[in-house]
C-alpha cells in the first residue's frame, strides 16, 4: 500500500507535521517494499482550497492511504472521494515520518471516519 504521510521535511527522518493541507511535504513510502519518495507540497502556499489541492496531489501520486494529524472538511470529501483512506497521527514533531509509518504498520493509528475540523484555518492551527 503506498502511504502519504505530512512531513516538515524531505526524508523518512524528517519531522511529522500534523497539518495536512499546509504540510511543507509529503513522503510517500510503499508500506511493502519501504521505498519512499518525498515531494513538496504544491499547496502549502495557496491562498485558499490547500486541503483540496493536497488531497488531489497525493491522490495523483498514487496514495492510497494518508497519515496526517488533521482533516478539514474539503480535505476529507476529496480524499474519500478518490478511496483514500485517511488515518490520524499524533500531531507531536518528536515523530518523524518513519516513526508514523512504522505506528501505521503497528495498526495504532486510528481511521479518519469524519472531518476532523470544520476548516478555513489557513496557515496555522
Amino acid at each position: 500500500m503506498k502511504l502519504a504521510i505530512s512531513i516538515s521535511g524531505k526524508k523518512l527522518s524528517s519531522p511529522f507535521d500534523a497539518r495536512f493541507g499546509r504540510a511543507a511535504a509529503f513522503c510517500i513510502v510503499d508500506t511493502e517494499t519501504g521505498k519512499w519518495e518525498a515531494f513538496d507540497n504544491p499547496a502549502l502556499s495557496a491562498s485558499g482550497g490547500a486541503g483540496v489541492q493536497a488531497s488531489q496531489f497525493v491522490a495523483e501520486h498514487g496514495a492510497e492511504a494518508v497519515a496526517s494529524g488533521a482533516f478539514g472538511p474539503n480535505a476529507f470529501d476529496t480524499l474519500d472521494a478518490a478511496n483514500v483512506e485517511m488515518y490520524l497521527a499524533p500531531g507531536n514533531k518528536a515523530h518523524t515520518a518513519a516513526e508514523v509509518l512504522e505506528m501505521f504498520k503497528a495498526g495504532q493509528l486510528p481511521k479518519a471516519e469524519a472531518a476532523t475540523h470544520e476548516g478555513h484555518h489557513g496557515g496555522s492551527h
